[in-house]
């Protein structure tokens, strides 16, 4: 093993002989090698690696990788190297401007804070961290898109910034990325497997001093896109606020380690000491947090759907035959936008006033790009992006001026009674939209298997429903139930307080468990 940090298995370039990586590992910081994370379908790829600490050496090895890299583009390209450590927001930074904006939503009577509370927001930084990692990230895609050159991360051990600004690049760049499937399978590879430190990051142990909310920044990022582009996301932000929250309940193993090879190391050694029978497994088995049958009831569950959604081919019924109809991207009317007045980075410059009872930041103009010496293509390239209707099924930029980067209120509001609107909030659109899109299956369903069979045969599948709010006939003209509020479905009032959406139900798990080990045994044991 090179590195205890790094998956058992990882990709890097052919090019390179596995001896040269033996030697060329002990000059990186944790020994973390250059890890590969995805390639464009023009050839370019996205690679993360730690800095070199051999001085002597850190020319001769930084040559040699990028070397490695441009012999494995298809038109030898060039390799554009971006130190995150120089760029962004160090995990300090993130952790302080999350502290005050917990105790600014939190901690604080919101009476109290009330008049000056778009001004407290703004000293909080956190929609700025937010902004800048999106920025950031949108400029790698240009190099990744437009450029054609492979880009790779760079910070200090290559495990924390490198996780958030690879998992919003792939997000941007492949829509595979932005169904349920493929955004579990991107923090399983970039967040879980290449070794981002939940056990220190996520302060698991209640004692660590390297605590820092990347991975709910990232979630926020997301978010952010999702409700720029609704309908380019199958999840919805109840799945990503669900999400958020998993990371601080220690029952699943997915968020509870450094590393794999730490989950490995310390859940054997835990297992010998109270002489556990392991088996041929490698060390002792968690239940894994995308399980979710082990928190939520299937009806739960289709709130992480969101109808908004527009899948890349959609099935009709034509003449009583089943069809295939792809959208192309004359069918996205809803997402056409006016030629922006100005651009700086991409991103339209305007400076929009939010209204007195609105929880975004104020606007501030971006900071000027630094000069393309070529021809100017990066402003050109936002420039002629956002001029065109949005494929939502390709590339996707952030809007990042102004009033576009928001508060989270769901995820950061949700236990603030002040803060509630009752039948009012997204929850009102979401509700709406689910009733419209469970009637169109119930008719879709219906029609196909008119064609098909007897519909005796077909009641067990007109039950099923991937939607949490059904209708009950076609035209279904039903208000907003009074039990909504602006934090469904985490209102900790009336029948909103179900234990399978505001907590995790252990007994699910713990009545067949072989064993249970918490952080608190953890601790006890280190």
């Amino acid at each position: 093993m090179i590195s205890t940090c790094l998956p058992e298995y990882f990709v890097v370039p052919s090019s390179l002989a596995d001896q040269d990586l033996k030697i060329f590992s002990h000059s990186f910081v944790g020994r973390r090698m250059p890890l590969w994370s995805w390639s464009h379908w023009n050839g370019s790829a996205l690679v993360r690696m730690a800095l070199i600490r051999d001085v002597l050496q850190q020319r001769k090895i930084d040559q040699r990788i990028c070397n490695a890299i441009t012999k494995s583009h298809p038109q030898r390209s060039d390799v554009y190297k971006s130190d995150l450590d120089k760029t962004l927001p160090n995990i300090q930074e993130i952790q302080v401007a999350f502290v005050k904006l917990k105790q600014l939503c939190v901690n604080e009577p919101f009476e109290e804070t009330e008049e000056k509370w778009l001004s407290s927001l703004e000293s909080t930084r956190w929609l700025e961290y937010v902004r800048a990692f999106l920025r950031h990230s949108a400029e790698l895609v240009f190099m990744l898109e437009s450029k054609r050159v492979s880009v790779v991360l760079q910070e200090e051990e290559g495990r924390d910034l490198s996780c958030v600004v690879a998992s919003l690049v792939q997000v941007m760049l492949d829509p595979y990325f932005r169904t349920i499937p493929g955004f579990q399978s991107l923090i399983q590879k970039e967040w879980v497997m290449a070794g981002y430190q939940f056990l220190d990051r996520c302060n698991h142990l209640k004692r660590s001093e390297k605590e820092s909310p990347l991975f709910l920044l990232f979630l926020d990022a997301t978010w952010q896109l999702l409700e720029q582009y609704p309908a380019a996301f199958e999840f919805s932000e109840t799945y990503l606020a669900v999400l958020g929250d998993s990371t601080h309940i220690s029952l699943f193993g997915t968020f509870l380690f450094n590393s794999p090879h730490q989950r490995v190391k310390q859940s054997t050694e835990f297992a010998i000491s109270r002489n556990i029978q392991l088996g041929d497994e490698k060390g002792l088995k968690f239940p894994s947090v995308w399980d979710w049958s082990l928190q939520f009831t299937a009806k739960d569950r289709t709130l992480f759907f969101n109808p908004l959604y527009i899948g890349k081919s959609t099935p009709c019924v034509q003449n009583g035959a089943v069809k295939s109809f792809r959208r192309t991207k004359k069918n996205y009317s809803s997402t056409l936008r006016r030629m922006p007045a100005a651009f700086k980075n991409g991103v339209i410059d305007r400076e929009f006033l939010p209204r007195r009872n609105s929880f975004t930041s104020q606007a501030k103009p971006d900071p000027l790009p630094q000069a393309d010496s070529q021809d100017g293509g990066m402003e050109r390239f936002f420039r002629e992006w956002f001029s065109r209707p949005a494929d939502l099924h390709g590339l996707l930029l952030p809007h990042v001026s102004g009033t576009h980067i928001k508060l989270w209120k769901l995820c950061y509001f949700r236990w603030v009674p002040e803060a509630q609107i009752s039948r009012g909030g997204p929850i009102t659109a979401f509700h709406k939209l689910s009733l419209l899109a469970d009637e169109v299956d119930v008719l879709s369903r219906t029609l196909r298997q008119h064609q098909a069979g007897p519909l005796e045969a077909c009641y067990a599948e007109l039950d099923r429903s991937r939607m949490y709010f059904r209708a009950s006939g076609p035209h279904d003209a039903s208000g907003t139930p009074d039990y909504l509020s602006s934090s469904f479905p985490f209102s900790p009032v009336g029948n909103l307080c179900r234990r399978s959406i505001s907590g995790t139900p252990l007994s699910k798990f713990l009545s067949g468990a072989r064993i249970w080990l918490s952080t608190e045994t953890l601790a006890n044991e280190d």
